[in-house]
């Protein structure tokens, strides 16, 4: 009992963490870039794919082909934290997604994201 106190406190204290990670599939090298504001939901992302219920419909559609042990999943960059008081986490979040999708572009043949407006 003790011991199971113990760690659900040192995962609470676990620093909340925003980032940017990629999902790759190893066979066909395609990849999709996605952000969150708690870097520790990726595991709900596996989930996801784990159920069949993605809204990522390629992405999901090649998970099912190729099995889970095909795909790896990586943070790319995590958000720096500024202490101004004017300091929008959810705008900065975006454009350091937008720079990796820039970066990778991981578009139709090369991966699983749309281009914003398409």
């Amino acid at each position: 009992m003790d011991r199971k106190e113990e760690l659900k406190q040192q995962y609470k204290e676990i620093e909340i963490e925003a980032g940017v990670y990629q999902i790759k599939n190893n066979k066909n090298q395609k990849i999709f870039i996605g952000s969150t504001r708690n870097l520790k939901t990726l595991n709900g992302v596996k989930f996801t794919l784990e159920t069949g219920t993605s809204y990522n419909k390629e992405l999901q559609k090649d998970w099912n082909h190729y099995g889970k042990d095909a795909f790896t999943f990586e943070i790319l960059d995590i958000l720096k934290k500024k202490d101004d008081p004017y300091f929008n986490q959810k705008e900065a979040l975006a454009e350091l997604e937008q720079k990796w999708l820039d970066q990778l572009q991981p578009y139709g043949e090369r991966g699983y994201n749309s281009k914003k407006g398409n």
